[in-house]
This record gives structure tokens, C-alpha cells and sequence, in this order.
């Protein structure tokens, strides 16, 4: 288990960019494929986005090709989720995600996870 926090949600007009930033406390964090889920009011939590041990490889969901871009620091156990264009669909609470494999796109596959950003994107 490790403890993540993250931080840079907000209020943005579509079109506009943000970005995410996820610390973890562990001195593990490079044994971890980093990941970025969301969830909307009344739907399900989604994956957008993950990254694996050394940053040298990434995968993300269709509806953010393009836009979002993840990133990592292992220097200061960090991850990032750079968002640009965004769109009012992309409103959503943010969570990093911790998993020990990479590939998974499924929530039960990562094993610690943050309390959440808001992202509020206005039409």
C-alpha cells in the first residue's frame, strides 16, 4: 500500500487545460504502474490513463487520446495528468491509482488509491 495525494482540480472553461499532480509516500513508488481513473456524478468510476515503472511506456482510454497526456517524476514521486482541450464531459472527481501490473485498465487491478480532485469543466 502506499499513500497518494493529489492536487490541481478546478474550474475551467472548455478548451481550456489542466494539470493533475499525484504524490506518493512510498520509497517504492517506481515498483508502481501509475494510473489516473474519474468518476462523474451517477456513473461509473473509468479509467483515463496509466503509465509504467521508468515513464518509458503509456496507455489511455479513446476519449483522451490526443488530449491528455500522463507523465512521471521518480525523483519526487510524482505523477501527472497534463489535460488540454478539455471538454464539459471531462468533468469528473480524478483519482490516482497505485497497481503492481501494467496493462490493467480495471480499478480492482490497482491496490491504493487518492481521495480525488474535482475537475469542473463549463460549456
Amino acid at each position: 500500500q502506499v499513500q497518494l495525494v493529489e492536487s490541481g482540480g478546478g474550474l475551467v472553461q472548455a478548451g481550456g487545460s489542466l494539470r493533475l499532480s499525484c504524490v506518493a509516500s512510498a520509497r517504492t513508488f517506481t515498483w508502481y504502474t501509475m494510473g489516473w481513473f474519474r468518476q462523474a456524478p451517477g456513473k461509473e468510476r473509468e479509467f483515463v490513463a496509466a503509465i509504467g515503472l521508468n515513464g518509458g511506456s503509456t496507455y489511455s482510454t479513446d476519449s483522451v487520446k490526443g488530449r491528455f497526456t500522463i507523465s512521471r517524476d521518480n525523483a519526487k514521486n510524482t505523477v501527472y495528468l497534463q489535460m488540454n482541450s478539455l471538454k464539459p464531459e471531462d468533468t469528473a472527481v480524478y483519482y490516482c491509482a497505485a497497481a503492481f501490473e501494467y496493462g490493467s485498465r480495471r480499478s480492482d487491478d490497482f491496490h491504493s488509491w487518492g481521495q480525488g480532485t474535482q475537475v469542473t469543466v463549463s460549456s
